[in-house]
Formats: C-alpha cells, structure tokens, sequence
C-alpha cells in the first residue's frame, strides 16, 4: 500500500516522528535525573527544551501523516489511523498544556511530570496503532496490490560475489517483513558427502 507522502519511495512520517518520541522520552528521564539532583535547574531546563522540541517536530511529523491518512481507502485501517490521530493530537495538547506550566512556574514534579507520564503511555498506545497498520495492513509498504509481489527497486544492486539464488520479486510475499526474508535457505534433508582425495591414487600410478 504505496503511500503519496514520500522521498525516493520512503514514507516521511515514520521517519519525522522518531524526533518527538526521542525527545519526549528525554524529556521525562530529565524530570527523573531533576528528582534526584541536588542541582535540578539544569535538567529541568533541559527537560523542557526537549519537550518544546518534541512538540515541533510532532508538529512536523503530522503532516505527512495527514496526507497519508486521506490516501487510506480501507475503511478498517481508516479507522484505526483516525484512532492513532486523535491519540497523538491529545499528546500533542498534553505537551503543550506541560510545556505552559513549567514555563510559568519551573516546576518539574507534581503535574507536570504526571502529565508527561500520561503522554507517554499514551505515546506508546499511539505507537502499537502505528505498527498495526503498517505490519498487518502493509501501509507504507510498496507491493503490487495485485499479484502480491513485493515492487524492487532495479537500481538496488547486489553486491559481487554474493548471489541471491533462487529469489525473484515473483516469490517474495507480502505477509514478510522484507523481501529478503524470501532468500533463506531451505532445509531440504540432503547432506553433501566429502568427495574422496584422489591424490593418492595418482602418486601410485
């Protein structure tokens, strides 16, 4: 289920949205640091940049994602993006809500770091949505919807010396992660006897 909004066939959501999950995780770790400091002014400084950065690049990260959703005509996965949707504009309000009380009164206990704790379990129900849609309805994932080959970039090129017997874009499937997946071994039970050394026939000759 190829998605318009991309770079070079890459979905740019799920590569905008690794900054507010990184920066948010780090926001609530410098809360906890704070907690323990016995000079807390520098954490909760750093705590609340870090959080004013996530909220940027959620921000950012939900564009694409907007493009993405009204390019979904599955009317389950429609509803399930809808879901991760308003799961992360409400992260997204929780922060700013976050953001504004430690702006007015530099506190990093209390309220706010319940709602940065809310936030991220929030986060984490958010993400799990996410990676619903992505591994079990392929969104995101470039396949030819209708033989069920996966698409190959033919300008990929396979390093020398390393063949990848007895795969062809016919037989990957889309129920794998990757393609390269379809490239593994087989057992097939037949075990290669040593061939014998004729070297010593040869001497007696």
């Amino acid at each position: 289920m190829r998605t318009p909004a991309q770079i070079a066939g890459h979905p740019i959501h799920p590569m905008l949205v690794t900054i507010p999950i990184g920066l948010w995780i780090f926001s609530l770790v410098c809360d906890f640091v704070a907690l323990r400091s016995g000079a807390p002014g520098s954490w909760e400084i750093a705590s609340f940049y870090a959080m004013v950065g996530g909220i940027l690049g959620a921000l950012a990260a939900a564009i694409p994602g907007l493009v993405d959703l009204m390019s979904l005509r599955d009317k389950p996965v429609f509803s399930t993006a809808l879901t991760h949707m308003g799961l992360n504009l409400a992260i997204v309000v929780l922060y700013i809500v976050n953001a504004w009380l430690r702006w007015a009164d530099a506190a990093t206990g209390g309220t706010p770091l319940m709602l940065s704790l809310v936030a991220i379990a929030m986060l984490l129900v958010s993400g799990w949505l996410g990676g619903k849609m992505v591994y079990e309805a392929g969104v995101g994932v470039h396949a030819d919807e209708a033989t069920g080959a996966v698409s190959v970039d033919r300008s990929w090129k396979e390093p020398a010396g390393a063949p990848r017997a007895g795969w062809s874009p016919a037989s990957a499937s889309p129920d794998r992660a990757m393609a390269s997946d379809s490239a593994r071994p087989r057992d097939t039970g037949r075990t290669d006897k040593p061939t014998a050394d004729r070297s010593s026939d040869n001497l007696g000759k």
